[in-house]
């Protein structure tokens, strides 16, 4: 609880002393770059292999001959879009981003260049950690669509290529049974996961205490407990959304 307690005071910092617009601009871009740009192989690399995968998976469960062929490519859509793309994805980026803004808070704070700007009066938790949550909010959501996309792709590919199903079938099963909402639940948690992850990352980063070994653990600690609070965050928005 002492824990939790000090996360919503650190949130409650950002928005406290701010800078000047052009200030957040400038930096907002540049966090833009190194999140969206920097993660854009890895996401779509993961998720065309994931799609694939659930795709072959299905056809193999898929034993009755009763179950038309198109139902693979619906049952990999609903779990990529649903699922794969969104969820499994804020892990990775968790694990990629999260770690990388945990290191670099620590690492400003053992040598002292947090201590340097509250010295000069800059507020450092809404100037350093601010552009960084709001960057991820901007660019998650967009890594989730490529995400579902390259998903989507792998499965065509792994599913045609193989002979499991036909590309007529596999566009069929596409767009049978579409539900508008699907989407709109992925993008929603989509944000939700990207604030998570972003600020607590941030948090475990900017309270580091020591040298360069408790840097590592303040990063490990930001990506474990980032995907901790996705699952759970996972859960209750699909209990909260999706629940009858």
């Amino acid at each position: 609880m002492t824990e939790i307690g000090k996360y919503f005071i650190f949130l409650g910092h950002l928005f406290t002393n701010r800078e000047s617009f052009r200030t957040y601009y400038n930096l907002i871009l540049e966090e833009c770059v190194a999140i969206g740009v920097g993660s854009l192989f890895l996401v779509a690399l993961v998720s065309t292999f994931m799609g694939a995968v659930t795709t072959v998976q299905t056809a193999f469960n898929m034993v009755s001959d009763f179950i038309p062929d198109y139902v693979i490519s619906q049952v990999a859509r609903e779990m990529i879009v649903l699922e794969l793309a969104p969820t499994i994805i804020a892990v990775i980026y968790a694990g990629k981003v999260g770690s990388s803004m945990a290191s670099g808070l620590g690492t400003m704070r053992i040598t002292e260049q947090i201590d340097a700007l509250e010295v000069m009066g800059i507020n450092s938790i809404s100037y350093l950690v601010l552009p960084k949550i709001i960057a991820s909010l901007l660019m998650y959501p967009l890594l989730v669509i490529l995400a579902g996309f390259c998903g989507m792709l792998g499965g065509y590919l792994a599913g045609t290529l193989t002979g499991l199903i036909t590309p007529a079938d596999y566009i069929l099963g596409l767009r049978s049974g579409y539900n508008e909402f699907t989407i709109t639940f992925a993008l929603i948690k989509s944000v939700v996961f990207a604030f998570l992850v972003s600020s607590i990352s941030s948090y475990n980063g900017y309270n580091t205490q020591g040298g360069a070994l408790e840097v590592g653990v303040s990063s490990t600690k930001a990506v474990t407990s980032s995907v901790i609070a996705v699952l759970i965050a996972d859960y209750l928005l699909a209990q909260l959304l999706l629940g009858k």
